[in-house]
């Protein structure tokens, strides 16, 4: 059976890719310009060619957008691509808008380096808010989602990989040292990106010996509605023959079930290890997705 989304769950959609659109240009607007970062995007690419074109950041934004959302939409799909039209128009909207009401704005740090560190925490929190429902800010989060769709490539590798290229631009205009800034913002753009979208889709594997088995399986499947995997187990000093629960699950519905365990068997031996990806039938719930 196809998952159908309803209209309040896409309305809910549109106002997280709303925020995350908001939170990268707030990033670019208040910190990246005036504090004359280039950093390793599409908007970085815009602010220096600002200097050889007489249009707002905001308008070579937009223009730049819409040909990295045509690739978007040949590679990474249909889905993908409308939701990224969405934030790739509402972010130089933003921007404009910023703009507009904040003219001539200079750095709110007078320093360079915290200006760095604010422009990339905005940004990354921004992308890992779009990512998170599928969508983008466009520009370069495209080739790098459609990296980390056919290669596998984590979406902060990617990240990293397209702003090296393009900060290099920024030579064309500023000298080494704001080079050597750019450098570093797009670095550790990427890794902050890593380290959101990671830590927040990693998995829990929990393997569970427990006495009181048939109450905790009908608990994954019933009240976490998850499924599971039973495995025969020997132990090494008493050779008793047990079997082990073996389940994986999202950070909350391992709260939840280490709580439900604690509760009904204290006794019970618990290992848990994280996981980075799951490839199947994981996300289907119900029937569907026991393993």
């Amino acid at each position: 059976m196809e998952h159908t989304v309803d209209k309040k769950e896409i309305v809910i959609q549109y106002c997280i890719i709303t925020f995350g659109a908001f939170l990268v240009a707030a990033a670019i607007s208040l910190f990246m310009i005036p504090g004359n970062l280039v950093f390793g995007s599409v908007s970085g690419l815009s602010f220096v060619l600002t200097h050889f074109i007489p249009l707002p950041v905001s308008v070579i934004n937009l223009i730049l957008n819409l040909f990295f959302l045509l690739i978007g939409f040949i590679f990474v799909g249909k889905d993908f691509g409308v939701k990224t039209v969405y934030a790739a128009v509402m972010t130089p909207v933003f921007m404009y808008i910023f703009e507009q009401t904040l003219p001539n704005l200079t750095s709110l740090t007078q320093d360079i380096w915290l200006d760095l560190l604010c422009c990339v925490l905005l940004v990354s929190l921004g992308q890992m808010v779009l990512f998170g429902v599928e969508a983008s800010s466009g520009g370069l989060d495209i080739p790098a989602k459609i990296l980390n769709k056919y290669f596998h490539v984590d979406l902060g590798k990617g990240v990293i990989f397209f702003g090296m290229l393009t900060v290099a631009s920024s030579i064309l205009v500023y000298d080494i040292r704001t080079l050597i800034v750019g450098i570093l913002a797009t670095y550790l753009n990427g890794v902050a990106v890593d380290e959101f979208v990671g830590g927040f889709s990693k998995k829990k594997r929990v393997c569970i010996l427990s006495d009181h088995r048939e109450e905790i399986q009908k608990f994954i499947t019933e009240e976490i509605n998850r499924g599971f995997t039973v495995y025969q187990a020997v132990g090494g000093y008493t050779q008793e023959k047990r079997l082990e629960i073996v389940t994986i699950l999202a950070r909350n519905e391992y709260g939840k079930l280490l709580s439900y365990i604690r509760k009904v068997d204290p006794d019970a031996f618990v290992t848990v290890t994280s996981v980075s990806e799951v490839v199947g039938v994981w996300n289907r719930r119900g029937k569907a997705g026991k393993l």
